[in-house]
């Protein structure tokens, strides 16, 4: 994939279009950088020109975007010491011009502090979502951040009220934008098979199933006994199977964990998979056994596709499934509890199917990506015309 190389063309430049920067570590894995490619390509080009910084490298998500973007830049090297004195970076966005930037979860402080010495007189960034328990030193860092931003935006109420609490000192400039999926994109598709003959699922098996990156946070060890908790209550023609798909620290981890609890040959993971209309196909229900989540874009992926959903009550969850879904949420940290909300789904089909109903109709109704993106457009017309000093 060809990378455009940085250019000096001037924000509107005549051309009455807001150039808007998004700046990100990459665009490889992951929700938050899903979001960023939908926004990139689904936003009115007729008024914004859309360009993307990577501080790292690319990624996957990135490929196709160079007929939507006007730029796809990487940024230059830099320093440890560039967290104080981003002075590269700065360049970097002079360079780009843009009117507005936005900065994305992981770039937070050195981005927005980049910007401002860029002289760019709009500076927006969204919290995709936060541990329980943030360091002092990174809410030190994230307050001066938000400080230097007209607006920040958080992907949940939950979200917006810990940030207000400990973070952003100006309500008046902190926003909701929940995160959005495409809805006819991630459908219910009665009838296909999915990849259970592939991974070896064998006649009517049932399966749950995650997407996610596997990292502590996620809870995917909580997962795992939670499982062997469930499939050691069963009859070994009763028992079904786990399939993950996503990949991270945490992988070599949970391997060793299955084994262990004697769970291997039900345990499947597949590491990243591209292909999550097929995993959706394959799963009876969906599950996620998070510590903390903003708006889980692969919850609301699979909600979107009919599947009912069994997650831990933390962060934006428990309004992802509102009120209709509630009894499907469970605690976090709990493996017992989360094995008992499995077998209860499991146990009633009709249920789990009227569920699966409920959710698609949750994420039509709140969740879905144009009316993100709508939402970030009237933003990035509000930032860009309105100048602070750096």
């Amino acid at each position: 994939m060809a990378e455009q190389p940085v250019s000096g063309r001037g924000g509107r430049g005549g051309r009455g279009r807001l150039r808007v920067l998004h700046v990100v570590q990459n665009l490889n894995y992951g929700g938050m950088e899903r979001l960023i490619a939908d926004i990139v390509r689904r936003s009115d080009h007729d008024r914004f020109d859309m360009h993307v910084l990577a501080l790292q490298y690319l990624g996957r998500f990135a490929e196709g975007l160079e007929s939507s973007a006007g730029g796809l830049h990487r940024a230059p090297p830099m320093s440890r010491l560039s967290l104080l004195r981003p002075h590269r970076l700065a360049r970097t966005i002079a360079a780009i011009a843009p009117d507005v930037v936005h900065t994305h979860s992981g770039v937070w402080y050195k981005a927005s502090r980049a910007a401002r010495m860029a002289g760019v007189r709009g500076v927006l960034h969204t919290d995709h979502g936060r541990p329980e328990h943030t360091p002092r030193l990174d809410l030190v860092l994230d307050r001066r951040a938000a400080r230097r931003c007209d607006v920040v935006v958080a992907v949940s109420r939950e979200l917006a009220g810990r940030l207000e609490r400990a973070v952003v000192d100006r309500p008046d400039r902190l926003r909701v934008i929940p995160n959005g999926v495409d809805t006819e994109e991630h459908r219910p598709r009665p009838g296909e098979t999915g990849l259970a003959a592939e991974l070896g699922i064998e006649g009517e098996r049932t399966v749950i199933g995650s997407i996610g990156r596997l990292e502590p946070v996620k809870g995917y060890d909580v997962m795992v006994r939670a499982f062997a908790h469930l499939v050691h209550t069963l009859r070994p023609a009763q028992r079904p199977a786990l399939v993950i798909a996503g990949d991270g620290r945490e992988r070599t981890r949970l391997e060793s964990l299955a084994r262990a609890l004697d769970v291997a040959g039900n345990v499947f993971l597949l590491g990243w998979r591209d292909d999550v209309a097929a995993l959706h196909a394959t799963f009876d229900l969906f599950s996620m056994a998070s510590h903390s989540e903003g708006t889980s874009v692969s919850l609301l992926e699979a909600m979107s596709a009919g599947l009912c959903p069994v997650v831990t009550a933390v962060g934006g969850n428990p309004t992802v499934l509102g009120q209709t879904l509630a009894h499907r949420l469970v605690p976090a940290a709990d493996p017992g509890a989360l094995a008992a909300a499995w077998a209860a789904a499991l146990a009633d089909p009709a249920a789990r199917l009227r569920d699966g109903r409920a959710a698609r109709q949750r994420v039509l109704d709140a969740y879905d990506v144009d009316r993100m993106v709508e939402a970030y457009e009237e933003l990035y017309e509000e930032v860009g015309a309105t100048a602070r000093p750096g």
